[in-house]
Formats: structure tokens, C-alpha cells, sequence
């Protein structure tokens, strides 16, 4: 019997992560930042001067990636890195004023992506596929 993506939560999770990243793109990208570095600001947003072990352990991605994306976002002027004052093998990382300016417009441009994603569906409905959403994201951790 042959493989029928439509059946597969892998494929279909995978496709529905390139959706909303697609969407938030088109919201964000006058805003000068990607969607992979939405993450990365919404953490800092919350809690600025982070250092990038902490992301790491909040954001639960490669060290690698983490890495990539701190350096084109200290190069588009998003962040930048100061020495921590304990440890010197770490550095702080902090927003910069134009970017901790943009939160609102980050947040409601992500709201509009979730809202087109959800479009056609009912408040239960989506409250319902958000819940299903974290149980199958809490099992994948556990897996």
C-alpha cells in the first residue's frame, strides 16, 4: 500500500509549519526580521539579556542554528552581544532600541498569521487543534 501523506501527522505537521512561517512572513518582512528569529525575539522581548545558553534551553534548537541566527541578527542590527560579568566564556545578549520597538507590530503581525491559518474554523475548533497541538509536541519531546 503506498505512502498517503494526507494521513501522515509527520508530513502534515511539517507542511503546516512551512504555512505559518510563509504567512508570518509575508506580515513580517517589512519589519526586518525573519521567522526564525521571531522565536528568538519573543524570548528577549520577555526577558532581554539572556545569554545564549539560556536560549538554547528555552528555544530547544540545535546549537548550530542558534548560533547562525544570533549572527544575522547581530548583523541586521537586531541584537547585540556584550561580555557577561561572571563568566567570561558567555556573553549577554540584548535587543536593540530599534527592535524592542517593534514587539506590538511583531506580535500583531503573528496574530493575523495565526487568525489566516484558523480562518473557517470555530472558537472550539482551534481551541481544540491548539490542545491536540501541545499533547502531540509534549509526546514528540517524551518520544
Amino acid at each position: 500500500m503506498p505512502f498517503d501523506r494526507s494521513h501522515s501527522a509527520t508530513y502534515l505537521a511539517g507542511q503546516l509549519a512551512k504555512c505559518f512561517a510563509r504567512s508570518l512572513q509575508n506580515r513580517a518582512a517589512g519589519l526586518g526580521f525573519s521567522p526564525g528569529q521571531f522565536p528568538v525575539l519573543l524570548e528577549l522581548w520577555q526577558e532581554d539579556g539572556l545569554t545564549q545558553k539560556q536560549l538554547l534551553d528555552r528555544l530547544e534548537v540545535e546549537q548550530a542554528t542558534l548560533a547562525n541566527t544570533l549572527a544575522r541578527m547581530e548583523r541586521d542590527g537586531l541584537i547585540r552581544r556584550e561580555p557577561h560579568p561572571h563568566d567570561g566564556r558567555a556573553q549577554i545578549i540584548q535587543l536593540t532600541e530599534s527592535v524592542r520597538d517593534l514587539e506590538k507590530s511583531a506580535i500583531d503581525a503573528a496574530a493575523e498569521a495565526d487568525a489566516a491559518l484558523f480562518e473557517g474554523f470555530r472558537q472550539f475548533e482551534r481551541e481544540l487543534m491548539l490542545e491536540y497541538m501541545r499533547m502531540a509536541i509534549e509526546n514528540a519531546r517524551k518520544a
